[in-house]
């Protein structure tokens, strides 16, 4: 609940008046960049590692990575469903967060 004596904030985006702890909550989330979460919902991070939950065919390296295969050390790419990877003689392997489940 807010107090009566809170500064209030005009935002552009929505056109409503909110808090201004609130509206500097929702500047900061968006400066953060898209939630990505894993074919489970769970929340993934930079770094983490993850488990292919089917197998994928890699277009332009021959190559098709199996289910279960792990991905380690993750980067997230600032798109909401993509994940930047490093897989043994593949080069900029980019996979989608749909297929990977966070181990």
């Amino acid at each position: 609940m807010t107090s009566d004596d809170e500064d209030y904030v005009y935002d552009e985006a929505s056109g409503e008046w909110l808090p201004a702890s609130e509206a500097r909550a929702r500047t900061e989330a968006a400066a953060a960049g898209p939630e990505v979460r894993d074919a489970v919902g769970n929340l993934l991070n930079d770094g983490d590692s993850v488990v292919l939950v089917k197998d994928l065919t890699v277009k332009g390296a021959g190559q098709t990575l199996k289910v279960g295969t792990v991905i380690k050390s993750i980067r997230l790419t600032g798109d909401a469903q993509e994940i930047d990877c490093r897989h043994e003689g593949i080069k900029g392997l980019v996979l989608r967060a749909e297929f990977v489940r966070k181990r």
